[in-house]
């Protein structure tokens, strides 16, 4: 997934219109991380987090191409 897709979906999700993410889940975490380890079958993979600004508001945003998960955290 390139930034541009991620962007999308950031926006989607901070404008509360969830319809058009596909296969893609999307999981809220704690507010200010700029990483986030997933767990999966007891093994972590450390997903790194891009920051985006839509409408005002900071958001930390990653991709995890292994459970096809969009991870957002509130920046501020």
């Amino acid at each position: 997934m390139n930034s541009d897709q991620l962007l999308k979906i950031v926006e989607q999700y901070s404008r509360k219109s969830e319809a058009g993410y596909g296969d893609i889940k999307v999981t809220r975490i704690a507010d200010r991380k700029t990483m986030f380890v997933e767990n999966i079958d007891e093994v972590g993979r450390t997903v790194m987090m891009t920051e985006y600004k839509v409408d005002g508001a900071t958001y930390w945003a990653g991709f995890s191409t292994r459970s096809q998960t969009v991870y957002i955290s509130l920046a501020a």
